[in-house]
């Protein structure tokens, strides 16, 4: 049906029968979706004999531009037996969409290429917008250089401002200007922030903030200037005037955006289901939606993100919200990450979704703080815990685009969860990131399984120290296994398949394979009581495996792995201490070039030396007879002498999605 909810009485009288009845209706865009699914909320206690029948909304084909954000509350809740659930057409047709379409542009004379577009304030409010589409491809913000990076002249220094130094000729003042912003890479983190200043003569570009943390500290860090005039000089870009309250882009000589569908997104959250510690969202199911075309925040002073984007949020967001499935979607264009599960969220099922062309990450789960009370691992769990969640079968691609220090699966303080048959690539940082704990205090964050995950092509040599999984503080009961993790690149240093980072504890990471990595296959910075074993660790450049601390306690026990590298430098950083503090034993070690076992070094040690040491016993140097060496998941030939210490074959035949993503 195509009429207006609005105008129609009759049409909201049928779908709240539909509704009582606990039947299927339907809704075309022609109304809004805030208005069909607050239908849901006039529904009255469905009789027990209608219990197995679900309260279902299907959404009309097309592209539903939400005014505001979709709000989904206890009021819409369905039972275990009945969940509500809200649909979109088969195909992917039906598409919410936080944008407007932007109309009335002008040819600029004498500029070839370039309109300007004054929108109704009423459209897109007085900040104008972050994120601009057209045909459904998100457009560049004009930047200076068009390709590639300015290098900082020396270290970031100072508070209140901060000071850029810059190398002569590369900065203006002209850059100065409202609206414009710098954006730089250090390490594992980046900087979006307003420019306050370009002093010529002392050659710094100064911005708000305070003194950056050392670890951020890079003597040439990588940065470019974002919306200023002089920057709109490419086909494919924009920019926004606040000044003048006007858009500006720029396309081919032939391009008329009158012509085209021009958006401007204006919501940072799309739907948000919401819920309350005393009654929480229950029992709701959205599937089959396209999730589109949002923008994200950015206060007055800018964002220094301290890691993985931790401030940008989900399009779709939710709190206090219990059994809520999503499947069968698709989260694209949109501004930050795609999915958040909050505080007080438990029992998600996120299925057989495609995530693609995001802002920031795909999925972000927990809370970066806890109530005492969640602590223990046995301990009682407060309402505002968030745990026991299905994360399976889901397609996670072209993420980081305006943050590129997202993850693309981030697990804060959370228990429980099982994030397993993902692909995850074409990102620039960790693909996997479970923990969010800096030393060996206990968390929430225990007995999550990591399991038939494929991530590849990671970090592509944008930023620095990441992983492919990657672990913080203590997690007993955690598991990591069964994922092919390959291709991780890192800019200039921390390419890491396995990473079990700061305080990693009581974590069993096992049958994973790993290969072509910067640094090497497996890296403990520093840990305790870690279970390394049956993995297979091919052809990682720096080394095959790093431990970077000396603890009095053992970090890891490494057993019956295969590596395979170059034999003069398998291990990488600290490698002090005795089997107290760690322990090698009954691995496969092998140099392809063939290189003598009397050149072969273990750190500093020779292999007769090392085993000295009382590490690697009943190991040997020896061709594992890979199948297949540029593909090491194709396993090992019958006769490897692997099998002989115990080495397990390696089950890669399910790792990734089991089904196709996104609508059906």
């Amino acid at each position: 049906m195509s009429r207006s909810f609005a105008r129609h009485r009759s049409v909201y009288r049928s779908l709240l029968v539909a509704a009582l009845l606990g039947t299927s209706f339907r809704f075309s865009p022609s109304g809004t979706a805030s208005e069909a699914v607050a239908l849901l909320a006039r529904r009255i206690p469905r009789s027990t004999n209608l219990q197995e029948q679900p309260n279902r909304l299907v959404l009309g084909t097309g592209t539903t531009a939400l005014t505001e954000t979709l709000r989904i509350g206890p009021e819409h809740s369905g039972t275990p037996g009945s969940p509500t659930i809200i649909e979109g057409r088969p195909g992917g047709g039906s598409r919410l969409a936080g944008s407007v379409r932007l109309l009335g542009w002008v040819r600029e004379p004498g500029r070839p290429g370039l309109w300007g577009l004054k929108p109704d304030t009423a459209a897109v409010g007085n900040r104008g917008t972050r994120q601009l589409f057209v045909d459904g491809v998100r457009w560049r913000r004009a930047r200076t250089p068009d390709s590639g990076f300015l290098r900082a002249n020396g270290r970031l220094r100072g508070a209140n401002p901060v000071e850029l130094p810059f190398h002569a000729g590369d900065a203006r003042a002209s850059w100065k200007s409202p609206g414009a912003e710098l954006v730089a890479l250090m390490k594992w983190t980046d900087l979006h922030v307003p420019v306050l200043a370009v002093d010529e003569a002392a050659g710094v570009i100064r911005f708000p903030g305070s003194k950056l943390p050392d670890w951020m500290d890079e003597p040439d860090a990588r940065y470019w200037i974002e919306n200023t005039a002089d920057a709109l000089d490419q086909a494919g870009e924009w920019r926004w005037d606040p000044a003048e309250g006007r858009f500006w882009l720029r396309g081919t000589a032939d391009f008329d955006p009158n012509r085209a569908n021009v958006t401007a997104a204006r919501l940072t959250t799309l739907v948000r289901i919401e819920g309350t510690a005393a009654n929480p969202v229950h029992d709701v199911v959205l599937r089959n939606l396209v999730f589109t075309e949002s923008d994200y925040e950015m206060p007055g002073s800018g964002r220094i993100s301290p890691q993985a984007a931790v401030e940008v949020e989900g399009a779709l967001s939710a709190v206090y919200a219990h059994r809520i499935s999503v499947e069968q979607s698709t989260f694209s264009n949109l501004g930050g990450y795609g999915l958040g599960i909050g505080v007080g969220c438990r029992n998600w099922s996120v299925r057989a979704n495609g995530f693609q062309e995001l802002g920031a990450g795909g999925i972000r789960v927990g809370t970066t703080s806890f109530p005492a009370e969640d602590a223990a691992e046995s301990g009682p769990v407060s309402a505002e815990s968030c745990h026991s969640h299905r994360i399976e079968d889901n397609d996670l691609h072209a993420l980081g685009r305006v943050f590129p220090p997202a993850c693309g699966i981030l697990v804060f303080h959370s228990a429980s969860n099982h994030i397993a048959h993902n692909r995850l690539h074409d990102l620039f940082y960790t693909a996997i990131s479970v923990g969010w704990n800096w030393g060996y205090s206990p968390s929430p964050c225990h007995h999550n399984v990591v399991e038939f995950n494929h991530a590849h092509h990671i970090g592509q040599g944008l930023l620095s120290d990441m992983g492919g999984i990657y672990t913080l503080g203590p997690q007993p009961g955690t598991i990591v296994r069964n994922n092919l993790f390959h291709d991780i690149r890192s800019h200039r240093y921390g390419g890491w398949a396995l990473y079990t980072d700061e305080g990693s504890t009581g974590i069993v990471v096992e049958d994973n394979v790993v290969y072509r990595c910067t640094d090497a296959g497996f890296h403990q910075h520093y840990g305790r009581d870690n279970r390394v074993r049956n993995n297979l660790i091919v052809d990682n450049v720096n080394h095959s495996v790093m431990r970077t601390r000396s603890e009095a306690h053992r970090s890891f026990v490494f057993e019956r792995n295969v590596v395979v590298g170059d034999g003069r430098k398998w291990l990488g950083s600290d490698w002090s201490g005795s089997t107290n503090q760690f322990l090698n034993r009954s691995n496969v070690w092998w140099d392809p070039a063939g290189l003598p076992e009397s050149e072969v070094r273990f750190g500093k040690d020779t292999w007769d030396a090392w085993r000295a040491r009382g590490q690697d016993a009943g190991s040997v140097i020896a061709d594992p007879q890979l199948v297949d060496r540029a593909h090491p998941e194709k396993g090992l030939r019958p006769g490897s002498p692997a099998f002989a210490l115990g080495f397990r074959p390696i089950d890669m035949s399910r790792v990734g999605p089991r089904t196709a993503t996104g609508p059906r």
